[in-house]
């Protein structure tokens, strides 16, 4: 049995751009699930050492949790456009890879 290394340069390229499609499809529904479903488990909960007003402005709940929740979101973005890149470059990466072979079955008589 001889090995076709075009063919297995192929399927190994083929299975890298599926493997990438696969990985942001994972990150954009785990994503998906923190927005809808799961929605405090980008939350993390910390308590200030105790120190007196004179040491350090003391920061308001409200304002912590208004800077948490930008950094969330912020968070947020940076996995979506993250998983869209990882489709975007994995998709015609996997299609094209596939093509080909597909191109090089038929070509060989059965």
């Amino acid at each position: 049995m001889s090995i076709n290394l075009r063919l297995l340069y192929l399927y190994l390229f083929s299975f890298v751009g599926l493997l990438i499609v696969v990985i942001g499809s994972i990150q954009m529904v785990n994503l998906g699930l923190k927005m809808t479903v799961f929605k405090d488990a980008d939350k993390y909960e910390y308590s200030q050492p105790m120190l007196s007003e004179k040491d350090v402005m003391v920061e308001s709940t409200a304002a912590a949790n208004a800077r948490q929740d930008r950094e969330v979101s912020r968070q947020r973005q940076r996995e979506f456009a993250n998983s869209i890149s990882m489709i975007l470059i994995g998709a015609p990466l996997y299609l094209y890879h596939w093509g080909m072979i597909q191109k090089e079955g038929k070509k060989k008589p059965a």
